[in-house]
């Protein structure tokens, strides 16, 4: 593991580095005219926690990598967040000049403060007007962490995460507001970024590697800047005579042998001998290669070609797509309409053209497909409801005689209606994450051993289930299924299953569990457990809590000690409020008062003579 570690921090700057101007002239290939120019807003966790839960810096490099893939002529800016909020860039049009700043920005990005106030990054990215929507691209471990001088912990960071789940995030979708959250961690708050990106319409990832960071970002960027694609197959791909430019980007593996583009007249290039019409860029784990005025017919690529290579293409002929959402729900088709454009003109030739659309899952699989029907100059259907949660992407693809052309969107797939269970008190909590759903056309019950047992409403989107009381040793599947009357229509929906205990010994029944979507758990109250929750529910007993806290408390105190004054002021800062600390004090006063005592007075005392005994 520490050796990939190095691998990693080894050979992603040197892609950014040198791939940065072949990147810059391959950007028209990524962004199409838009009425409206969108802003691409950049907001950087710097607070503490980044520096162990981003140990790569994947930061820093994110932002060099979205330098070199952000189309001139846009408008971007970048903030950065912990305790305070900055603006080390602000808004402007990317030219070589903004970019130049941009570049200068890693030592902003590694200032680190102690704390993290993502509510306000946000507010503070968000509050300049745009002509256009603002895409907020949130960089961070997604853990919220105010100062204590603001308030009691844990509840001030409890409110914050609250008003962003249920007030902001609202708000900033009203105002044309964006976000796509990428998470640098595993144990970061992932279903906080799920429901920053599914609220505002954007998308959220988790890029623990640079393999994920750039994947994610391309699926942004491709988000915000949609571009035309002919599709590629098995490493074969066409152009048409309308193609003025096609670049080819594909990725492999560093071991993998060099890549060899084959022209339609059997000519082979590769990247040591390309002519000047090819520019060739070649990194350890992708080659980009942009072509001009290529050839009409059959490419091909010789080498190994990795699941996410892709070829843009700059051409008269575009194809438009109505919105796509960037979240899909199980159990809910997807309506898809799309049309094809020239820039000269009307478009000719629909009478042989065929338009579909198809899901794929992260692997590249398949899911559904289906094709679009001809209607009023559009093409619409119906695309089957997705079976399984997690990251996918929709691909929408045209195709006649004389030209293929491709759309992809990265989507997040979630269920209909979340679930987690809350084992300490006895019950399953729900809420529904499709937003028609709520207390009032939805009715949920779920199976468990073959007993039926019914939700409660509880509040307008969220629903309890009570369990039996259960061993904790077992591991049980929960059928889930909810009954839904929408516009007029009634119609079941089969959740996905929730283990009771999966780390329990023993498991019952546990073939074909869902597995989970970007956050380990698809629904997380901001709230904890209830409203009210009962004391025995969440919070252990005040004794057995001090009692954990001041066993915890020597080895906190030694690795502040070795931490040096810096370590002490922050216990200060964080736990002067807490009762805890200050009963823990107490005693250890009284402790260095007795103890004298004690030991005087024994030493005072006679020896005690034992008699002997059989």
């Amino acid at each position: 593991m520490s050796g990939y570690g190095k691998e990693r921090i080894g050979w992603l700057p040197r892609v950014l580095a040198a791939g940065m101007a072949l990147w810059l002239w391959a950007g028209p290939l990524w962004a199409q005219p838009h009425a409206e120019r969108p802003d691409v807003r950049v907001v950087v966790d710097v607070s503490g926690s980044m520096r162990d839960n981003d140990p790569e810096r994947l930061a820093v490099s994110a932002l060099d990598l979205l330098v070199a893939l952000l189309p001139s002529g846009a408008r971007a800016g970048v903030w950065t967040f912990g305790e305070t909020v900055d603006n080390p860039l602000p808004l402007g049009e990317v030219d070589a000049a903004w970019r130049e700043q941009a570049l200068a920005l890693p030592p902003a990005l590694q200032a680190y403060q102690q704390h993290t106030d993502i509510e306000a990054a946000l507010n503070a990215a968000a509050s300049t007007e745009a002509n256009g929507w603002r895409h907020l691209v949130l960089l961070t471990d997604g853990m919220i962490d105010l100062a204590p001088g603001r308030g009691p912990k844990p509840e001030i960071d409890r409110a914050s995460r609250r008003r962003l789940v249920e007030e902001r995030a609202a708000e900033l979708a009203a105002q044309g507001v964006a976000v796509h959250a990428i998470a640098f961690s595993g144990e970061a708050d992932l279903a906080l970024v799920e429901r920053l990106a599914q609220s505002t319409g954007g998308l959220a990832a988790l890029a623990e590697s640079p393999e994920g960071l750039l994947g994610a970002f391309l699926d942004i960027i491709e988000r915000i800047f949609p571009a035309d694609q002919v599709p590629l197959d098995e490493g074969r791909f066409v152009i048409d005579d309308g193609v003025e430019t096609f670049s080819a980007l594909i990725f492999h593996e560093p071991d993998d042998g060099p890549l060899a583009l084959v022209a339609p007249d059997g000519t082979r290039y590769r990247a040591e001998d390309a002519p000047d019409d090819i520019r060739w860029q070649v990194e350890p784990r992708f080659d980009l290669i942009r072509v001009l005025d290529p050839q009409v017919g059959e490419w091909g690529l010789d080498g190994d070609v990795g699941e996410e290579s892709r070829v843009n293409v700059a051409s008269p002929l575009h194809l438009r797509t109505a919105e796509l959402p960037t979240t899909l729900y199980r159990g809910f088709d997807v309506p898809v309409e799309a049309w094809i454009t020239h820039d000269v003109g009307p478009f000719e030739g629909g009478e042989e053209l065929t338009l579909s659309v198809s899901l794929q899952d992260a692997q590249g699989n398949v899911q559904s497909r289906v094709m679009l029907e001809p209607e009023a100059g559009r093409y619409r259907g119906r695309l089957p409801a997705p079976a399984l949660t997690g990251n996918a992407r929709l691909v929408i693809r045209a195709e006649s005689e004389t030209f293929k052309r491709q759309r992809s969107q990265a989507v997040n797939v979630l269920p209909a209606i979340g679930a987690v269970h809350r084992p300490r008190a006895g019950r399953v909590v729900l809420a529904a994450e499709h937003p028609a759903l709520n207390r009032d056309n939805t009715e949920i019950h779920g199976e468990l051993q073959g007993v039926r047992l019914e939700a409660e409403a509880v509040e307008e989107t969220r629903w309890h289930l009570s369990l039996p009381e259960l061993d904790p040793s077992l591991s049980l599947p929960l059928l889930l299924e909810a009954t839904v009357e929408l516009e007029g229509e009634r119609q079941t929906l089969s959740l996905p299953r929730l283990v009771l205990y999966p780390d329990g010994r023993l498991g019952i029944g546990l073939a074909d569990v869902a597995g989970p979507t970007l956050a380990t758990e698809t629904f997380d109250d901001p709230r904890g457990d209830d409203t009210t929750p009962p004391p025995e529910a969440d919070t252990p007993p005040v004794a057995d809590r001090f009692v954990e806290w001041v066993n915890r408390f020597p080895e906190t105190a030694r690795s502040l000690w070795q931490a040096g004054w810096p370590g002490l002021e922050r216990l200060w800062h964080e736990h002067h409020r807490d009762p805890r600390l200050w009963g823990a004090l107490v005693a250890f006063v009284l402790l260095l008062v007795v103890i004298p005592l004690i030991r005087r007075r024994q030493t005072r005392r006679p020896p005690r003579r034992e008699e002997p005994h059989v």
